[in-house]
């Protein structure tokens, strides 16, 4: 029976190997890297496709191997799309000859792992990251939308699985797309015992990578209106984003209570979550953000414009303001209020630790995975 699974994100790297988390990734390089663990704590044989962060080809971390793509920036503009881009992925896809290939995210990568998968025999499952995979148009893409769009639609159209995060994701698709998914939890990592037993002494916290339909320019606005309380806020430059981050930077400089770290590497932004009391999130839309379940499995409330499925709201995880003043009076209610952030914060970790489990979650795709029927070219049965 064959057991082998390969992960295809161009920034998992940096989450996967320590030594290189002050380089660029987003919440999708989380939960791959979350998910690789589990299947491989399952006893499978678990690959990743990743950019070349001048590592080994090949090289085995953690029990994962890991093939690399080509450098950023690597080949002549107006040529670098086909090769190094596409060339080098497909050559480590074969490389990797896994029978199930797991990517994430609209964009060229979802039509290039469909191809191949098609090509030679193999099962391809995609996961919807933000609502606006599900909306033409709306996708976050490269420079050339309509040349991205086209690939990206082509892939999902032939993906042997999708995965959703919510209700809402689910409907968009199938109303923009006509397609099905499956709704999968993310899977969120347990806090270390260093981390259950810090102190906390941070007020508010945000944790997000800068881009501007995060919103982080709200945060100093939101900080010079609760003075009495310490924000830090830790946010990595993200690619085409370079002037918000500046802008931003130097927003945070002119407010005292208000501490930005820029770039921090994942392993050491949890000791950040664990520290805080109330953590918040000023993006205008998501998918499902890691950066609720590190902060609910730690006992921290989220204060957020957005709500996946009004789950905070059902669930009393936390509160949905409507706006920065609502915000600002909200997030001070509940840190003035000891009963109300002890309530909100066992409710929270109680919710992490019963529906997100990274062994749950590669449980629920193996279940999935295994009634697909196998391939030519399929070793044996998938996942059966």
């Amino acid at each position: 029976m064959s057991k082998r699974i390969c992960f295809v994100g161009l920034d998992n790297y940096p989450v996967l190997n320590p030594a290189k988390g002050h380089e660029y990734f987003g919440g999708e390089a989380v939960q791959q890297t979350l998910l690789a663990k589990a299947f491989r704590d399952l006893g499978y044989a678990v690959s990743m496709v990743d950019r070349d962060f001048g590592q080994p080809d090949g090289e085995v971390i953690d029990g994962i191997r890991v093939w690399k793509t080509m450098k950023e920036g690597d080949g002549l503009p107006g040529f670098r799309f086909f090769h190094p881009r596409l060339t080098s992925v497909a050559r480590a896809l074969r490389q990797a000859d896994a029978d199930i290939y797991y990517q994430s995210c609209a964009g060229v990568m979802t039509g290039a792992v469909a191809w191949f998968c098609r090509r030679n025999g193999r099962k391809f499952a995609f996961r919807i990251a933000h609502d606006t995979d599900c909306i033409p148009g709306k996708h976050i893409l490269g420079r050339l939308k309509w040349r991205d769009a086209m690939i990206y639609r082509y892939g999902i159209r032939r993906a042997d699985l999708i995965a959703s995060q919510s209700k809402i994701q689910s409907k968009l698709l199938k109303d923009n797309f006509q397609l099905k998914s499956q709704i999968i939890n993310l899977a969120v990592e347990p806090p270390s015992p260093a981390d259950r037993g810090a102190e906390r002494d941070i007020d508010v916290l945000w944790v997000n990578n800068i881009r501007d339909f995060k919103r982080p320019e709200l945060v100093p606005e939101l900080a010079k209106r609760l003075p009495q309380f310490r924000f830090v806020m830790i946010g990595g430059q993200s690619r085409e984003h370079e002037g918000l981050y500046s802008d931003v930077e130097n927003k945070c400089r002119t407010v005292p209570n208000l501490e930005f770290l820029g770039q921090v590497p994942y392993r050491q932004v949890n000791r950040y979550f664990s520290r805080s009391k109330v953590f918040v999130n000023t993006s205008d839309s998501e998918g499902f953000p890691n950066s609720f379940l590190q902060a609910w499995i730690r006992g921290v409330p989220v204060v957020s414009f957005f709500d996946p499925d009004q789950i905070i709201a059902r669930k009393r995880l936390g509160a949905v303001p409507d706006s920065i003043e609502g915000m600002a009076d909200t997030v001070a209610e509940i840190l003035g209020n000891r009963n109300l952030i002890d309530g909100l914060s066992q409710n929270a970790r109680d919710y992490a630790e019963r529906h997100h489990s990274p062994d749950v979650i590669a449980s629920q795709y193996i279940e999935l995975l295994s009634t697909l029927p196998a391939q030519d070219g399929i070793r044996g049965p998938v996942f059966g």
